[in-house]
């Protein structure tokens, strides 16, 4: 089958086209004819190898599927007593071969075919393309832990959106404008702003023009806002919490710039801040329960057009390494994908 292989850890060129075998599902798996994959910035990071623990070359990329179930591994077991229906991950007794699924995968998604548990599966929602349910899982399962679950947002509280016009950045721009609260998002061009401001950004801010601690103290009288989302880490990280009101919360769920950040002890103590972190992949890990709970919820908002997933550009598979590099121009808004 056709696939791509990081070779070693380095820039995009260490994106090699192979041949490789077709995958069996095991036990508790299945096999998905891939018609599309996301990509995500923890690809990059992996594949220069900056991802703690992360897969050491050579490796499949790739942590996001969206296709046609092609087998199912024996001895599979549903993951609840319940079943799956209504947008609910997927039982082992549910599933046959043509059903159109979506899945988070860890990786290996990168292929014309790859294998997945049973539980990590989503039915597609009614009318929805293949390459925009490639840009379901991480994106929106993120955006909504980083709010809600981790985020504890209320309606009537003000949140800060960095990198708002990204994969995950619309994601939640469009839940927290749903949700009721004050949005203020960063971006860093006139098109990123205004497609940040189409999803329900009250606030949006050309960081490369403006401070955006200086838009947020004038918009909050000086309080700062009550949430920030956090992807960037370095200079962004600690700016974010200068634009935090007292008793203010900031979920941090990337490093985009490369550069660690950390919050003094003293400073969170003497503002009454709270900084706490979100992965996507460890959490789902440890509690399934607590990151899978919102996916009804989030089908029926993509179902009914509530939601939507914004597919920024397309990529042939064998294009992967020219996706990398425009992933990490900058210049991407939305989600990236790759066509199969």
């Amino acid at each position: 089958m056709r696939a791509i292989e990081v070779n070693s850890y380095g820039d995009s060129d260490r994106l090699e086209a192979i041949d490789a075998p077709i995958p069996e599902p095991g036990a508790g798996e299945v096999r998905i004819d891939v018609e599309a994959a996301g990509i995500n910035f923890a690809d990059v990071m992996q594949r220069r190898g900056q991802y703690p623990g992360g897969p050491e070359p050579p490796y499949v990329p790739g942590m996001e599927v969206a296709g046609t179930v092609d087998a199912v591994g024996e001895r599979a077991e549903p993951p609840s007593a319940d079943g799956a229906s209504g947008g609910e991950p997927r039982a082992a007794t549910d599933l046959e071969e043509g059903d159109h699924v979506v899945a988070m995968v860890g990786r290996g998604g990168y292929a014309a075919y790859a294998t997945a548990p049973v539980q990590s599966l989503f039915p597609i929602p009614e009318g929805m393309a293949f390459t925009e349910a490639a840009g379901f899982p991480v994106q929106f399962l993120t955006a909504y832990a980083c709010l809600f679950g981790w985020g504890d947002l209320e309606a009537d509280e003000s949140v800060l959106i960095q990198a708002a016009a990204g994969g995950v950045g619309t994601a939640a721009v469009q839940l927290a404008s749903n949700a009721g609260a004050e949005v203020f998002g960063t971006a860093s061009s006139t098109g990123k702003l205004e497609l940040a401001a189409e999803l329900g950004c009250d606030h949006p801010i050309n960081y490369e023009e403006t401070d955006f601690r200086e838009v947020v103290d004038e918009q909050t009288g000086g309080e700062g806002v009550d949430l920030v989302l956090e992807s960037v880490g370095g200079d962004v990280f600690e700016r974010s919490l200068d634009a935090m009101a007292h008793f203010g919360r900031m979920v941090t769920y990337g490093v985009a710039s490369g550069e660690p950040a950390a919050a003094e002890n003293r400073r969170l103590l003497f503002e009454n801040k709270s900084v706490r972190g979100f992965h996507l992949g460890q959490a789902a890990a440890r509690d399934p329960e607590r990151i899978v709970e919102a996916v009804p919820e989030l089908t029926a908002g993509l179902t009914n057009g509530d939601l939507e997933v914004v597919v920024g550009e397309t990529f042939a598979l064998e294009d992967a390494a020219d996706a990398h590099r425009y992933l990490e121009s900058r210049k991407s808004s939305g989600k990236l994908v790759l066509v199969v």
